[in-house]
Order: C-alpha cells, then structure tokens, then sequence
C-alpha cells in the first residue's frame, strides 16, 4: 500500500507489485517462461504511474533471458518513450536493455547507439557498480 497523489491509501501498487516480484524470483530461478507468465496479471496496470514501469522492464528482462530480442526490445522501447521516467534507473538501464536485445537481433549499430545512451546517463557513476561493468564489456565485443 502507498499514500496516492491525494493522502488516499491505495491498493495497486502491492497488485503491480506482486506478479512482478514473482516474475523476478522466476528470473533468478532461470525460468523465463514463468517469469513472462507472472507478469501476464499487471499488463493492463503496468503504464500507470504507481507502476513506475517496473512490470514492463522486467518482462523485457525476461525476454531477454528467453534470447527474444524483439520482444524484449518492444519492452525496453516503451520505457524509453516515457522521457519522465528516463530520469530514474528503469529509464537508463531500459537503454541497457535495447542494448542487450538490438544485440541479439544482430544489429550492431542500434546496440552501440544504445550502450552510448546508456553511458551517456551513467556518466557519473561508480565505475566499480557490476552492471556498467558488465555493459562495458559487451560493449567492447561489439566493436
């Protein structure tokens, strides 16, 4: 439960939230399918502001981890078309992300063009934190 726009209680947050936690524990099992599944309950909640976008970037996370990059890149594109939230980390790893799926499209040059975004936004950034790590590597494998 959160405190809404106006001092109300509300309830859907714990709605969103719950098939997206599953859908993560499914992803830290390896297990994409069920991951895509869990997340199938908040579709038609996840573009609302108490989302935060938080279902749709895990179900393009598990995309990703199911090795489909156009779904997964349809995911992270309606992220990245949301400019307000491209100010918190959903918004600059969802560029991580189209990365990650323009890569397994084969198509380099939209992956390079995002992990440049994506550098862009984490400029400052602890350059010890593992995912700007891990996208610096795969970045590298793609000149």
């Amino acid at each position: 439960m959160y405190r809404g726009h106006w001092g109300r209680w509300c309830l859907v947050p714990a709605f969103l939230e719950l098939p997206t936690l599953q859908a993560q524990l499914a992803l830290g099992r390896n297990d994409a399918s069920k991951a895509i599944h869990a997340l199938q309950a908040a579709a038609a909640y996840e573009l609302g502001v108490a989302a935060g976008l938080h279902p749709v970037y895990v179900r393009g996370e598990a995309y990703l981890a199911a090795n489909d990059g156009n779904k997964a890149a349809g995911e992270f594109q309606k992220i990245v078309a949301h400019r307000v939230i491209a100010l918190n980390a959903i918004g600059a790893l969802s560029h991580l992300g189209l990365a990650r799926a323009y890569a397994l499209q084969g198509d380099p040059s939209k992956a390079k063009a995002e992990y440049q975004d994506f550098f862009s936004l984490w400029k400052d950034a602890d350059a010890e934190v593992l995912v700007l790590k891990q996208a610096k590597a795969e970045y590298a494998k793609l000149r």
